[in-house]
């Protein structure tokens, strides 16, 4: 071949070489200009090119994880086919799967639902009855329809497109949007959803220019919200206040919590003006005469000393004095920023807490009274189904519906670099949360729950949900025998006849 050939040849290799060097560089300035303009992903708006790695793993991981990585139920504090079940319902892709479950039915602790012979037929279905709170008690009783609802995130601890997205989520979906201790926003005011006021130790959003209880700002913000929640403790940290760190807290955030802007924000770890039980039933029926609003606690359990001595004293002073719900939060809460060892040392599971806590009211005929709302990781219908069989009436989820918004669980929640912008006030990074998109999701998230706690229900021969009951539902304690609910954590005898369930 000619000196003249060969130098054509190579210059036709390079330049076709060129073209597609060209074509590629193209592609990818096109990808990643749609990528960080869609507004259905966060990462990828976030991240184009790790995201679009990610989404490559996240989709083949499936096949080649049976020979590199954990498997689905392995990872803590939430396993993969947890997160997969929510992200499916989210999207409302529903929650079929194929070729079996991965879930062991031989593990202690699984839960077994007694299926009936004989499942409710379509028609013979029920809606689920809504479920007044506070009535008889308080001047503006609070209609709760949703079992699922949001629990206690608040505005600093997450983002305001988050909030935002979570209070247009809920008014779509019917549930409520509890505030968290960081008091009532704008943002939360945004979709016309049902709100708790959750009061907390440092009286954030509720406190004069002292930091004290206003009785004013009370009045104001129960124009805006069905009920208030005197929040005792929470799962992530209980017996220790709420941490704030400093680069979260900006100007508009200090606003609302009536605090200084970038420092640290610490809240006691308990509220200075309830020490005792009796001050602590004082408080509830000071909150609920001034605002007209049903007033609840939120806490985690201990031990049976306190549920114990709560009822006694109500029956005592009087049914006015009680609180009209309680929150049980499990000690494996864990949304909020806090010391590990409190997160995993500290207070009873809410498999342990709840059954305790409902047999006391029952015991004491309050049972009808105090509603009771249960939390801590109960973020599927399954578990959601189960806290109705042990005596809940209402379940409330933050990471679950922090996985709707898409969590992707970094857990970074404490560093203000949160990928999918759910927990930063980062502005590049809350880019990627797209409220129209995300509230969407939520809404997808509570209304799939309620409908598969629902098809539970069905499937145990119940009209609805509300008619669960702890039979219908049996626990495994080693492999090969599993013991039905109501045989674990028998129902008591009332006691107070004059109250009885």
């Amino acid at each position: 071949m000619s000196d003249s050939m060969t130098n054509l040849t190579h210059l036709i290799i390079f330049s076709f070489g060129t073209v597609l060097g060209l074509i590629a560089v193209g592609a990818l300035v096109a990808f990643f200009i749609r990528d960080v303009t869609q507004k259905k992903h966060t990462i990828l708006r976030n991240y184009p090119i790790i995201g679009r790695l990610r989404y490559f793993f996240e989709t083949q991981g499936k096949y080649f994880r049976q020979y590199f990585f954990a498997g689905d139920r392995d990872e803590m504090p939430f396993n993969r086919a947890t997160r997969s079940w929510i992200y499916k319902n989210a999207k409302n892709k529903g929650g079929t799967v194929g070729f079996g479950s991965t879930y062991d039915l031989s593990k202690p602790g699984a839960f077994i639902f007694t299926s009936s012979a004989f499942p409710i037929l379509e028609e013979d279905q029920l809606p689920v009855p809504a479920v007044i709170i506070g009535e008889g008690y308080c001047d503006r009783p609070f209609l709760a329809r949703s079992i699922i609802n949001i629990s206690g995130m608040s505005f600093g601890a997450i983002s305001k497109p988050a909030v935002r997205a979570l209070s247009l989520g809920a008014a779509k979906a019917g549930c409520w949007l509890n505030t968290g201790e960081g008091g009532l926003s704008p943002h939360h005011l945004e979709g016309n959803c049902d709100r708790i006021m959750q009061i907390g130790t440092a009286k954030y959003g509720i406190r004069d220019e002292y930091g004290n209880f206003s009785p004013a700002r009370a009045r104001e913000i129960a124009r805006s919200v069905n009920a208030f929640e005197i929040k005792l403790s929470q799962g992530a940290k209980p017996g220790s206040g709420g941490i704030l760190p400093a680069c979260k807290v900006t100007p508009e955030i200090a606003a609302i919590r009536g605090i200084p802007p970038y420092q640290t924000s610490i809240s006691p770890n308990r509220h200075h003006n309830i020490s005792n039980i009796e001050e602590l039933l004082d408080r509830i029926i000071f909150v609920r005469e001034l605002t007209g609003r049903p007033v609840g606690i939120k806490m985690v359990i201990g031990g049976w000393y306190f549920i114990n001595e709560l009822c006694n004293a109500i029956l005592r002073r009087g049914l006015e004095y009680a609180p009209d719900f309680m929150t049980i939060d499990g000690g494996e809460g864990g949304s909020g920023a806090a010391p590990q060892t409190l997160i995993d040392h500290v207070g009873l599971p809410i498999t342990e807490a709840l059954p305790r806590v409902v047999d006391s009211l029952i015991e004491s005929g309050l049972k009808q009274r105090i509603r009771v709302i249960a939390s801590g990781k109960l973020v599927t219908p399954a578990q959601g189904a189960w806290a109705l069989c042990a005596g809940a009436d209402f379940v409330n989820t933050a990471r679950g519906f922090m996985f709707s918004l898409g969590c992707i669980q970094a857990m970074r929640c404490h560093l203000d670099t949160c990928p999918t912008g759910i927990t930063t006030h980062n502005p590049r990074l809350q880019r990627g949360l797209v409220v129209e998109e995300k509230y969407l999701r939520v809404a997808h998230y509570a209304t799939n729950v309620n409908g598969e706690i629902n098809m539970i229900a069905h499937s145990c021969g119940l009209r609805h949900a509300r008619e669960l009951r702890r039979e219908h539902i049996r626990i495994v304690e080693t492999a090969g025998k599993s013991t039905a609910l109501n045989m674990l954590h028998p129902y008591p005898e009332t006691k107070n006849k004059t109250t009885s369930i």
